[in-house]
Parts: structure tokens; C-alpha cells; sequence
């Protein structure tokens, strides 16, 4: 069984980096592991920019025409059809599933060794402008990926008790 201490419990959001850079055949094992999480109708939306620096950044995007893809991950029957043909559809599937999957990345990335900084709020035309001019990928969130200076890092905020956040019915 996977220790949940390492992924999340004692897992931890990094803002201090180590002058250590993150090797590129790490960053495809991450992607590689990533890729593997469920996603509606297979349709695995999410595409990545590694930008290598100390630490990486990784922008999460997503393929507004992942779509294209479907006749060979969803061989089964055309799923392609129905979203080329709503694009509402498409765009809701394409962000939901690429923040599932950047979710995915996260982990993968954790249980590989790598801290990890999660952000959004950051000017995404100006992102999408410079990474992706023709249009077909959106950013949607950021997440460095590294080795975290643990002895800089914030005390834990708290999260909502499960009876603040669920219910059971």
C-alpha cells in the first residue's frame, strides 16, 4: 500500500528551491506515471511545457482538440465525434480533465521524490501568448517541480474538517 504520508499528509506546497536542477528523464517519468490516471473517455486533455530552470515549471495546459486523439485512445467506438461537434462540450471536458490530471502530476511527482508548488493566478493570455501563439493549447494551471528548502517552508494552514466539506447521504 502507498504511504499517504509522503503524498499528502506530510507532503508539502514549496515557495524555496535548491540550486538543483530536476533531470529531464525524471520530468518524462513523472509525465509517464501522470498519464496513466483515469480520465473521462480516456480523453487525456492534459499537455505539459517543462520549462527547466531550479526549479522546473511545469505548464499545465490542455489541447482545446484533444478530441483528435480519441480514435486511438477510445478504440472502442467514436467518441471523437460527439465532442468535435459541441464544442462547449469539448472545452468543459478539456479544462475538467486536464486539472484532473495535472492533479495526477502532482502525485506522480511527489511519490517520485520532487516537491512540489502549485499556482494559479497568473496571467494566462500572456502564458498562452508565449508558449502556445496558435491557440490549440490553453494553460491552465503552473506547478514547479523540484527539490524544496524544507527549512524555509510555511506552517501547515488548516484544511476544512469533513464535516465542513462533506456530507453522507
Amino acid at each position: 500500500m502507498t504511504d499517504t504520508k509522503e503524498l499528502f499528509e506530510e507532503a508539502r506546497t514549496n515557495a524555496v528551491w535548491q540550486e538543483r536542477p530536476v533531470p529531464e528523464d525524471l520530468l518524462r517519468r513523472v509525465y509517464d506515471v501522470a498519464k496513466m490516471g483515469p480520465t473521462s473517455a480516456n480523453c487525456c486533455p492534459m499537455r505539459v511545457v517543462f520549462v527547466k530552470s531550479a526549479p522546473a515549471t511545469a505548464i499545465i495546459a490542455y489541447d482545446t482538440q484533444f478530441y483528435d486523439l480519441l480514435p486511438k485512445l477510445f478504440p472502442a467506438r467514436d467518441m471523437r465525434t460527439g465532442f468535435a461537434s459541441n464544442p462547449e462540450l469539448a472545452a468543459t471536458t478539456a479544462f475538467r480533465n486536464s486539472s484532473l490530471q495535472g492533479a495526477y502530476l502532482i502525485i506522480a511527482a511527489r511519490a517520485l521524490g520532487l516537491d512540489c508548488g502549485p499556482m494559479s493566478g497568473f496571467n494566462n493570455a500572456k502564458v498562452d501568448a508565449a508558449f502556445f501563439p496558435d491557440g490549440r493549447w490553453k494553460s491552465n494551471f503552473l506547478c514547479n517541480l523540484g527539490y524544496g528548502d524544507h527549512s524555509k517552508l510555511y506552517p501547515r494552514n488548516p484544511r476544512p474538517t469533513f464535516e465542513e466539506a462533506c456530507r453522507v447521504v
